[in-house]
């Protein structure tokens, strides 16, 4: 089974993930995509707290790009969440566009500008994402399984 979710949420493995999309989904694993806290034994072990029903992998997103076409074709059911849309254009860009990436949970920020109640972007964020839609990257906001998908171009034109 191939990457069930790609989704964007700055807090990363938290209620919302494991129990909303968890429920959903069926996860047999997480897989944090961020360089910090890929060297950062003590938040691992915190974030691997949130999950302890599936298997919790953290990885730089150097790692994550080289490993991304095995984890479409394991068997393993996987969740891929980075903090936030550099990481994933890190991850997606270039890479063809057969993914569904979810806008989760950035919020607010000094230089982030509201979109959704869930959804604070940069300009930057908004350059990432427009760059990665051109690929042929699906984008939509959905805090849950059961909210309605939000379409990049209705997020991008707020």
């Amino acid at each position: 089974m191939p990457v069930v979710l790609y989704r964007v949420d700055e807090r990363l493995i938290h209620g919302q993930v494991v129990v909303g999309w968890g429920h959903e989904l069926r996860p047999d694993r997480y897989i944090v995509v961020d360089d910090d806290i890929a060297e950062s034994s003590w938040e691992q072990e915190l974030y691997a707290l949130g999950a302890p029903e599936a298997e919790v992998l953290f990885t730089s997103i150097a790692q994550a790009r080289e490993r991304l076409r095995m984890w479409d074709t394991e068997p393993v059911r996987s969740v891929v969440l980075t903090r936030t849309v550099a990481a994933m254009y890190g991850l997606l860009d270039g890479q063809g566009g057969h993914f569904d990436v979810n806008l989760g949970g950035l919020h607010a920020g000094s230089d982030r500008i509201p979109v959704l109640d869930y959804l604070h972007l940069t300009a930057r964020d908004r350059e990432d994402l427009n760059v990665l839609a051109g690929q042929g990257v699906t984008i939509s906001g959905r805090s849950l399984p059961d909210a309605p998908k939000v379409p990049l171009d209705t997020i991008l034109s707020s």
